[in-house]
């Protein structure tokens, strides 16, 4: 939100030497004031020369640094302030390295700013932004037209994607427009800015030729962002497509350069834009007055500017927007407030002698929305490249501002000038603690109270009269015995076989004190040295003297530090009595930026006001939030993430956040009912259309329900051996119906059986057959009892086992007992025949409200798929074992997943998580490693490979490693990868290296948690249930005997 202005005039006057010096730090990096103030004075006040004049003494021309810093208030500009970014005529181009060149680099562009914005009142800046959105819509659709196979893709089940109650509305990331989603959500949820643009009506003439580029740009993108924001309010939708409003962007910032720029201006420019269109409706209906804008009214405040320039002194009412904040070098958001209300020497504004500059900043108005831009970003003289502060800043909840407003400078000034008095005298304090605390000359220091307390030990230990050689006596070998130089160690890897040691007798080395091999101190080695010779009353002179200076040194170090903790205390407390608590400000949202410098992705911690709690905006994904995990991500100096944009509202003016209520009922109107007509129709359509994707996927399913149960219904003719088992599916996933079982499920019926007749010989079919149970399931019971090595899973060799260890109702284990010995295959003799009709009769006897057939169906398909899982696992460690990690991150990763959802009903349904976790980490790693080194070779070809890698498998990998916060491994893992790639951004490397990983950097740091739907799994080889046994227990035993590598 700045007014364009054109400050860069040849030659100027004195007063705006303190513009130019900010202009040239910002434009070159350079922070030394005499470099500076000495480059403006030889190239007589121009800006052109000042700059080639500066960038010429560096060997690597940088390159620009991003803007930061906001213009200082001069003597009789009476202006918008450009706050955040540079005006228009600033942005100059640094990157060649012919210095010739540069000039006229810099002449021609500071001619085509002017020229351009005169002509078209479009911006430099505003074509940057015209270069990111060509960027992620052309990303966006390129994305539509890749043809090789993702690892998963977005839920063809609309289902999935149905908004839950009154869940907040998520935004899709078109191609790398997270951005956006977190501008744009947090303007969403301001309540008064919504009401704004749901309820913005375009001008009447809006029809007409628009009068200027702006009006043609503005008003489309009001009309479709009222869209969107009706769409946020009453999609049935779980996330809603913003192309359209970035479309708009897109089109009305023609740029042939596509190459992706920095976005951090983003949520400045967009108030801009909604500035302009406000102002246009404005101005219509109030023609002849001075029309008032909401914009300016919400974001706009005041500052009054007083100091000293050369001398002379002035003061000024300037109005600002985002208010720049500096991050490096200050600990929490108060410290960088007092630095930016402060420049230069403040003592020079009170002096009436000075040539010295300096000025301060003291609030006049205050905006109802106050935003902080947090300038993480420095440039690197070295590296010629910007480079990301990681440093920790805190920021609390709720911000009282009152020390910064004009009303309260005199009460401010003697609180600032008491603090730098404690400061100093704190300053002190520490200096003399911390010699209490490092004591000593030397490189080592130790706390004085413990050196006296050594000395103290040292003087009460009993005295020897010998030295610590002469008192090991004749147990010591002879002094010709060793070499001067020899310990004992020595001797002792050396060995008596050693030319350079003379043979000793077993006697002699025997005795000789070996620290590593021999487990017994001699007894008259003393534990602690002690002094030789020393008199009762000299040690208790030495006792008492130490006593006394230890009990002086423990007083003064304990008054030093309560005294350092009460002016803590004091300056905390500065501000905290009731005069100065008067104009809180409530932190509304929290804009996060995670990556480097050149790429990143941002999400937005947003405050729920009326339910109390913080919420997670990441594109798609809204969720529950705290103010612990904000704290994380957002004050920084963990990971790579941290706050760059902080908004803050007028904890007093409640219409910001306030719901609309309903003229005649008085009743809070909420969803649809907020919406104007026209947005409420247009919500309405959107929604049908989704409705209509409902129910033909219901009818879909339905469709197939039914020909499942026709297909069901045909009779099939009996076969003489078991069907043919399907390639790629699990044994007991492909039988045709669960009453086929495997060979050894039949064996364990038939030796059930014998045993059963062997004991009750003469009893009837069904005796036999109830004894063959018990003893089947006293059987399974002890298996399920034991507790086996890793290598043997008793439940991949029954589900009984499988069912009793996960407590599955006791009818479910009966019906499945009964279904083993009903099975057809026991029809080979008439003894196991007549058993098992016993058992096909008493199946058909139970009836449909004994056992909950439903709930049957769910205990074997959660076996089904346990024993799926098992073979994913398998499969992937057996590939992970070749060094075939393409293959086997596929196989973990289904196993991991249908593991997880598995464990979710109890623990001994699945896996060991931390074992499948481990594997797929290893996979992701490993593959990261070798697509680098394919990068790092140069050659095309294998460039091209690596990026495929990284495309195809790593990226869309990554948010199953993030999903799962507490996982700190994966998310180190993740970090990891990450730093590796974004370490190639400092080095020098060819033109098209640097622009494929510029392209590339983006959607690997662009990750966002939603897990989406899996299609087309690998396929499976088919075991029988010995197999699968037998292979699970030689891969279980083969990773027992391979180093953990830090599992």
């Amino acid at each position: 939100m700045t007014v364009e202005q054109n400050v860069l005039q040849p030659g100027g006057a004195a007063k705006h030497q303190q513009t130019f010096l900010n202009q040239l730090r910002e434009i070159t990096g350079i922070n030394d004031i005499q470099v500076l103030q000495q480059a403006l004075k030889d190239s007589n006040g121009n800006l052109e020369l000042a700059v080639a004049f500066l960038t010429a003494k560096n060997a690597k021309v940088p390159q620009l640094e991003e803007a930061t810093y906001y213009q200082t208030a001069l003597p009789g500009n009476d202006r918008y302030i450009s706050v955040g970014s540079q005006a228009d005529t600033n942005v100059i181009d640094l990157t060649g390295d012919d210095k010739d060149d540069l000039q006229r680099a810099i002449a021609l562009s500071l001619e085509e700013s002017n020229r351009a914005f005169r002509e078209t009142g479009i911006t430099d800046e505003e074509q940057a932004i015209s270069r990111v959105l060509e960027a992620s819509i052309a990303e966006n659709k390129a994305s539509l037209k890749r043809t090789h196979p993702e690892v998963w893709s977005d839920s063809p089940n609309p289902y999935d994607r149905k908004r839950q109650d009154n869940c907040p509305v998520g935004l899709k990331n078109v191609g790398n427009t997270c951005w956006f989603s977190a501008v744009i959500q947090s303007l969403f949820n301001l309540l008064e800015f919504r009401r704004l643009v749901l309820n913005f009506n375009p001008p009447a003439n809006a029809q007409d030729l628009p009068r200027n580029q702006k009006e043609h740009r503005n008003l489309p993108f009001m009309r479709e962002l009222r869209y969107l924001f009706a769409l946020l309010v009453g999609s049935k939708r779980k996330y809603v497509d913003p192309s359209r409003a970035v479309e708009i962007l897109k089109d009305a910032f023609k740029s042939n350069d596509s190459q992706q720029q920095d976005v951090s201006e983003f949520t400045h420019k967009l108030l801009d834009w909604l500035e302009d269109a406000f102002q246009i409706k404005a101005e219509e209906e109030r023609e002849g007055e001075k029309p008032k804008n909401p914009m300016v009214e919400l974001f706009y405040g005041r500052f009054l500017a007083v100091g000293v320039l050369e001398g002379k002194k002035f003061e000024n009412t300037e109005m600002f927007g985002q208010y720049p904040l500096q991050v490096n070098g200050f600990k929490d958001l108060h410290e960088c407030l007092e630095a930016a209300m402060i420049e230069g020497e403040i003592e020079s504004l009170h002096s009436e002698n000075s040539a010295k500059s300096g000025q301060e900043h003291w609030f006049t108005e205050l905006p109802p929305v106050l935003t902080f831009e947090l300038s993480r970003f420095e440039f690197n003289q070295a590296l010629g490249r910007p480079e990301k502060i990681h440093n920790k800043l805190e920021f609390p909840p709720i911000l009282y501002l009152d020390r910064y407003m004009h009303k309260n400078r005199e009460i401010t000034r003697i609180k600032r000038d008491e603090i730098k008095r404690l400061k100093e005298y704190l300053t002190v304090l520490q200096q003399r603690l911390e010699r209490y605390l490092s004591y000593g000359s030397g490189p080592k220091r130790f706390p004085l109270v413990d050196v006296l307390q050594y000395a103290l030990e040292f003087a009460s230990s009993k005295p020897v009269c010998t030295s610590p050689v002469d008192d090991l006596g004749s147990s010591a070998p002879a002094s010709g015995m060793l070499p001067a130089q020899t310990s004992p160690s020595t001797v002792e890897q050396q060995g008596p076989s050693s030319s350079d040691v003379p043979s000793t007798s077993p006697v002699q080395r025997s005795v000789i004190h070996k620290p590593f091999t021999q487990s017994r101190i001699p007894p008259d080695l003393p534990m602690h040295p002690a002094p030789r010779h020393i008199t009762e009353e000299e040690l208790s002179v030495l006792e008492g003297c130490l006593h006394r200076w230890r009990t002086e040194v423990e007083n003064d170090t304990r008054d030093l530090q309560e005294s350092i903790s009460r002016i803590h205390r004091t300056i905390e407390l500065m501000y905290s009595d009731k005069t100065m608590i008067q104009v809180p400000y409530r932190l509304h949202a929290v804009l996060v930026h995670e990556g480097q410098a050149n790429a990143g992705h941002y999400w937005a911690y947003i405050y729920d006001h009326h339910q109390s709690r913080w919420m997670k905006y990441n594109d798609i994904s809204v969720t529950k939030s705290t103010w612990e995990e904000l704290e994380r991500d957002s004050f920084g100096g963990y990971r790579n993430a941290s706050a760059y944009c902080l908004m803050y509202i007028n904890d007093k003016e409640q219409f910001l956040i306030q719901e609309e209520f309903n003229k005649e009922t008085g009743q809070i109107l909420v969803g649809m009912d907020t919406l104007p007509s026209d947005l409420r129709d247009y919500v309405k359509e959107d929604n049908k259309r989704f409705e209509k994707e409902l129910e033909e996927w219901d009818a879909e399913l339905a469709q197939k329900a039914q020909q499942e149960k026709l297909l069901s219904q045909i009779p099939r003719a009996p076969a003489p051996s078991p069907a043919p088992v399907q390639a790629g599916e699990p044994e007991y996933l492909e039988q045709p119906s669960r009453t086929d079982i495997s060979k050894h499920l039949k064996e364990d019926s038939v030796q059930a059986i014998n045993k059963a007749l062997a004991e009750q010989e003469d009893r009837g079919p069904e005796a036999i057959m109830d004894t063959a149970i018990k003893l089947e399931y006293t059987r399974l019971l002890k298996l399920a009892q034991e507790d086996p090595p890793p290598e043997c899973d008793y439940r991949l060799r029954h589900a009984i086992v499988y069912f009793i260890q996960n407590q599955a109702p006791k009818k479910i284990i009966e019906r499945t007992l009964l279904e083993q010995f009903g099975d057809h295959n026991l029809s080979f003799d008439e003894r196991c025949r007549n058993i098992m009709k016993v058992a096909q009769a008493k199946l058909e006897m139970i009836k449909p409200d004994e056992v909950n057939m439903e709930e049957y169906e769910r205990w074997h398909q959660d076996y089904r798929n346990f024993r799926e899982t098992t073979m994913f696992l398998m499969v992937g460690l057996e590939f992970f074992q070749k060094k075939s990690y393409m293959e086997a991150l596929l196989y973990l990763i289904y196993a991991y997943q249908n593991n997880k959802e598995l464990l979710s009903k109890g623990p001994y349904r699945g896996h060991d998580e931390e074992l499948i976790s481990h594997y797929r980490r290893e996979c992701l790693l490993k593959l990261n490693e070798h697509a680098a080194a394919l990068f790092e070779s140069g050659d095309d070809q294998e460039v091209n490979n690596g990026l495929i890698i990284m495309n195809e498998l790593i990226v869309p990998c990554l948010p199953l490693l993030l999903v799962d916060e507490m996982e700190e491994k994966d998310i180190v893992a993740v970090e990891d990868m990450r730093n590796r790639w974004c370490s190639y951004l400092g080095q020098e490397m060819e033109p098209n290296l640097q622009e494929k990983l510029t392209d590339f950097l983006p959607k690997l740091l662009d990750c966002s948690t939603e897990i989406k739907g899996f299609n087309d799994p690998p396929k499976l080889p088919s075991y029988s249930t010995h197999e699968l046994c037998e292979r699970y227990a030689r891969i279980m035993l083969s990773l027992s005997r391979t180093p953990a590598d830090g599992r």
